[in-house]
């Protein structure tokens, strides 16, 4: 039958993989390092991928393609081994933790400090690894953190991360601009506040304005304040 389907154009993909996360009936994988439609079958011609696309290597095209079929997209999520993203490693896989208010390290623990409570809520937590459309993001509040964060401030969990979703990196040692990906996560979920901790270092700069610019970029008004910490571990005010 002749219908509207996606068309991806592999010159123009950079393989960052944002459309894969996207769509949700597993029509779009990374082969060779590139976005491929992987089924006719599978792709419903909604183009939830397009908007995530960078580069904007996706677009729709009218041809003679397979119907699509609701009934194999349902099979095959409920089949579907645990997600592993582009980079291969088992722990990339999503996972949502419900701590309710008793999640502790174990009493066996001897070390005084590190009997306190854990206030992570997801898997995993780098900028570079979470998908975009997974589920803990939506209706969350959003803590987007340096990295050395959590080493400097210590009560860094109960002050910042508790009941939100917790994102890290460091942009002066992760390759590209975490911009794109913080875009895509604003757009694609009901984000209700987005908290930002960075160091009082130049570097850090580059996590706080990716956030502004996912900000100016995702089309909706989500309140968020940035947080300075120093070097020492105090808060530095803005």
């Amino acid at each position: 039958m002749i219908r509207k389907i996606i068309k991806i154009d592999e010159e123009k993909c950079d393989g960052c993989g944002l459309c894969v996360s996207a769509c949700h009936e597993d029509a779009i994988g990374l082969v060779d390092g590139k976005a491929k439609l992987l089924r006719d079958d599978y792709c419903d011609g909604l183009g939830n991928c397009l908007p995530v696309c960078p580069p904007g290597a996706i677009s729709f095209e009218e041809r003679e393609a397979a119907e699509f079929n609701e009934a194999a997209v349902k099979a095959n999520i409920e089949n579907k081994q645990p997600e592993v993203l582009a980079c291969g490693c088992p722990g990339t896989h999503s996972q949502a933790f419900n701590r309710g208010d008793s999640a502790t390290v174990p009493a066996s623990v001897s070390a005084p400090a590190a009997r306190g409570e854990t206030h992570l809520n997801q898997w995993p937590v780098q900028i570079k690894l979470v998908p975009p459309s997974a589920p803990y993001f939506d209706n969350a509040n959003l803590l987007v953190a340096a990295d050395c964060a959590a080493y400097a401030y210590g009560n860094f969990h109960a002050d910042y991360m508790k009941n939100k979703i917790t994102i890290i990196g460091c942009p002066k040692l992760d390759d590209g601009d975490y911009s794109e990906k913080l875009t895509a996560i604003l757009k694609m979920n009901g984000i209700k506040s987005v908290t930002v901790v960075r160091m009082q270092v130049p570097c850090c700069g580059g996590i706080e304005n990716a956030v502004k610019t996912a900000l100016q970029s995702c089309g909706k008004l989500i309140p968020w304040q940035v947080v300075t910490i120093s070097t020492d571990g105090r808060i530095v005010e803005n």
